[in-house]
């Protein structure tokens, strides 16, 4: 089969679709054909060791390889068709279509799963290319908003990146649980914002972020432009600062937001079936609707890596087989 392997960190120059041997599913496995691969903001800062923080830089080459990737092929996000089943699966049968999240090698033709991992049935009304841009950016902006950051009905939540691979889902995810939401990204993208459920949209490139407004009861920022002192005055009493990435300085900060009667919550979000099958009923509500950047085939899976990087994009960027 042919995947996008990756010996070296670097650019996205440094991927290369090759042939490479078929994967076989063991025991409580399944052997998915890729139909669909998300290229996300994780595979960017895996491909080119770009981690944030000095920190977070050196538990990241300790995890993933001090000198080069030890797992040469990257993606998290997929879509496709069960090919075939291991001994012991019950819950999957050979031509279901699925969708989920792998830990590594969904930018591949094959790609082995855990049947009781995230993978579930993509549903019906949703194309391969959309199921594939629902996982990451959406469960991470589930996980963060509704069981980190415990948004309430009525509450004011401030959305950095609003219109990116996590911000364009937080925006439909706050709405859906009630929030009042600002929404802050390119001016450009203000009617998409809109027509996803944000009731104020604020343009970073015309208002700093010293003029965003609030008070704020939760600020998520999904890219990491933003940090506790610079938006403690705009949060409300009780106010949850909640970054998607962080670093040293965002541990230190809690003290202090603390002592203002506020909480910076610093989480790591799970990728889960259940959180899949929740987003599946989001779906099925009208509620969720996945949101999709630019398409590539894969043979142009470069392109898409050169995309994400450029941290500009309206929604998920995918990959096409």
């Amino acid at each position: 089969m042919k995947a996008a392997h990756y010996t070296r960190y670097g650019g996205p120059d440094v991927v290369t679709v090759r042939d490479v041997p078929d994967p076989t599913p063991g025991p409580g496995e399944i052997l998915v054909e890729t139909r669909a691969a998300g290229v996300t903001t994780a595979d960017w800062r895996l491909r080119a060791a770009a981690f944030p923080g000095l920190v977070m830089g050196i538990a990241g080459r300790v995890m993933f390889g001090i000198t080069g990737p030890r797992n040469p092929v990257l993606g998290s996000d997929f879509a496709g068709v069960v090919a075939e089943t291991g001994a012991g699966v019950t819950e999957f049968r050979p031509g279901d279509r699925v969708f989920g999240f792998s830990d590594g090698g969904a930018h591949a033709e094959r790609l082995v799963m855990k049947a009781d991992k995230a993978v579930t049935r993509l549903p019906e009304a949703l194309s391969f290319a959309e199921g594939a841009a629902l996982p990451f950016g959406a469960m991470a902006a589930l996980e963060f908003l509704d069981r980190f950051a415990a948004l309430k009905p009525g509450e004011h939540v401030l959305i950095v990146g609003a219109s990116g691979g996590v911000g364009a889902y937080a925006v439909q995810i706050a709405r859906a649980l009630g929030a009042e939401v600002t929404a802050v990204a390119s001016g450009a993208r203000a009617a998409m914002l809109t027509d996803l459920g944000a009731d104020h949209v604020i343009d970073y490139r015309a208002r700093g972020a010293a003029d965003w407004g609030g008070p704020f009861d939760v600020i998520f920022d999904t890219i990491g432009v933003t940090n506790y002192a610079q938006m403690a005055a705009q949060l409300a009493d009780g106010g949850r600062f909640v970054p998607l990435n962080f670093g040293i300085g965002d541990f230190a900060a809690r003290g202090a937001a603390k002592k203002a009667g506020h909480a910076v919550i610093l989480q790591v979000n799970a990728d889960t079936k259940a959180g899949l099958e929740r987003l599946v009923a989001m779906i099925g509500d009208g509620s969720l609707r996945p949101v999709i950047d630019s398409r590539f085939a894969f043979a142009d899976i470069r392109d898409a890596h050169a995309k994400v990087e450029t941290r500009s994009r309206a929604g998920a960027v995918i990959v096409t087989f």
